[in-house]
């Protein structure tokens, strides 16, 4: 099981993949809670909603996630890009092929 701050990592990782398919309201809770620290009840004023809303709605936003991973796997393969990059790079010592890591790590 997760502790709280791993899945706020998490949960910030598949933001960055996949936040572009949330509607905006989902967007904006999510953001303002996993990446900005706001807490349930700073969002329910923002959004002038209950806390018990923002709660089912980051509740629901996060299933969300999970499914457009388990469907997608973006971030499963951002990750193997990002060890296969690094494995590379700790076995070469060509200037070119470490110019292109650095190019396609700042893709990635």
């Amino acid at each position: 099981m997760m502790d709280t701050l791993e899945k706020h990592i998490e949960i910030n990782s598949l933001l960055v993949h996949y936040e572009n398919l949330l509607t905006a309201k989902q967007m904006r809770t999510a953001n303002y809670y996993y990446k900005d620290n706001y807490s349930l009840h700073e969002i329910a004023e923002i959004e002038h909603v209950s806390r018990n809303a923002v709660h089912d709605l980051l509740k629901k936003t996060v299933t969300k996630l999970y499914d457009y991973e388990e469907k997608l796997h973006l971030k499963k393969k951002s990750e193997q890009r990002q060890r296969l990059i690094q494995e590379i790079r700790a076995i070469s010592e060509d200037k070119t092929v470490l110019d292109l890591l650095d190019a396609l790590w700042k893709v990635e």
